[in-house]
């Protein structure tokens, strides 16, 4: 007799039909809850229906339903609950601009902001800053917000540093601060823009374990005088290590969040997991709250990341080796130190700005869709545009 066991575990996201043969009995099983230990491995089906078509084993209910339970443990081994990274442009914006009180969480956390000057409310806006004049840039951001007192925030989150990126941070956040004002209204009327953007990279290396770096403008010999308008952050996720919980603590919880978190995740620190909001902010990684096309489109996203590394790092073993032999011809004429530093210098920017345009072609042809091209190189739409 052949019989057919289906059973659906939503919390994996998996579905699956084992079928069985057997000819001696049958003896159908109800629906049940189970929680697995086989071999000291734990592991919680939760919603779990069992049904049976003429099912019987010739031991009887009991041989049948650990049959099913070791079943469960042989395919569900593998498979516990999984978390997605929460660096990928897809659960990035999915934690950050889809629930207010996530991003604000992070703003606070993160923002040099003073007491009494939190974010308590705030509104998402189109992450799309479209010019007025067509022939200019159009900028694009992950999180676009701002709260009750008009301030605006940016936040981005970038797997891989380009010089190009620090550049369209200032522009977009200028960008955002000239466009609160409509023509004939006041300058007072200005509003402070923030931009926080999290970078998966190393770009200060000689600024050894200092990962929080925060630009605005001062005066240079008496940095107290300030002009309000632009405050531009940058965090350095690899150079992060949480040292003490005594200072702020949110800070360490989501650096935590961004940088420990991943696909390899099977156990989260309980730490995150006593705090609300880290509590739902995991939550929403979990794999099975994704479609299987946006699971696709997570792990290519992956792989276009593991491309341009690649290429990024020939281009700049490239351009060093162009640098160190040009650096040596001008080293005969005006001294072999400042050939050298010369020549690397501009034979690295050399690589580094062919490999972003040899990137942007890759991708193109992969089909990625141009406003995650621009995020991933720094290059422009129209620098785009011309690469074929």
């Amino acid at each position: 007799m052949r019989h057919i066991i289906i059973y659906r575990a939503r919390a994996y996201h998996y579905e699956q039909a084992i079928e069985m043969t057997d000819d001696k009995c049958s003896a159908p099983l109800s629906s049940a809850n189970y929680q697995l230990s086989i071999a000291n491995y734990q592991l919680p089906i939760i919603n779990c229906q069992l049904s049976t078509v003429n099912c019987q084993l010739s031991t009887g209910i009991v041989t049948a339903n650990w049959i099913i339970i070791l079943i469960f443990a042989q395919i569900h081994k593998d498979t516990v609950m999984r978390y997605l990274d929460p660096k990928t442009d897809l659960t990035f914006k999915r934690v950050f601009g889809e629930h207010p009180d996530l991003v604000m969480s992070l703003l606070n956390a993160l923002l040099p902001l003073e007491q009494g000057q939190e974010v308590t409310e705030i509104e998402y806006l189109p992450v799309e800053l479209v010019p007025d004049n067509p022939l200019r840039k159009n900028s694009i951001v992950d999180v676009r917000c701002r709260d009750k007192q008009g301030r605006v925030f940016l936040v981005e989150m970038q797997i891989i540093w380009t010089p190009e990126f620090q550049q369209r941070v200032l522009f977009n956040a200028s960008k955002a601060y000239v466009r609160q004002l409509d023509a004939g209204e006041h300058y007072e009327l200005l509003q402070p823009v923030y931009s926080l953007n999290l970078v998966n990279d190393i770009f200060e290396p000689e600024l050894d374990n200092e990962y929080y770096h925060y630009y605005r403008l001062v005066h240079m010999e008496h940095t107290e005088k300030v002009i309000e308008g632009l405050h531009l952050i940058f965090v350095e996720l690899p150079k992060f290590t949480p040292q003490s919980y005594s200072e702020k603590k949110m800070q360490v919880l989501w650096l935590r969040f961004l940088t420990e978190i991943n696909d390899k995740t099977h156990e989260v620190p309980q730490e995150l997991l006593e705090n609300p909001e880290l509590k739902k902010a995991v939550n929403v990684l979990e794999e099975s709250a994704f479609t299987d096309a946006q699971l696709a489109g997570y792990e290519k996203f992956w792989d276009i990341v593991s491309v341009e590394r690649t290429l990024m790092y020939s281009a700049q073993k490239r351009g060093m080796k162009e640098g160190l032999e040009k650096g040596r011809a001008e080293g005969l004429e005006k001294g072999r130190a400042e050939g050298l530093e010369k020549g690397m210098a501009e034979g690295l920017e050399k690589g580094r700005s062919d490999a972003q345009k040899e990137i942007a072609r890759n991708l193109k042809k992969a089909g990625v869709p141009t406003e995650i091209i621009m995020q991933s190189t720094g290059l422009s739409k129209e620098e785009i545009e011309e690469e074929k």
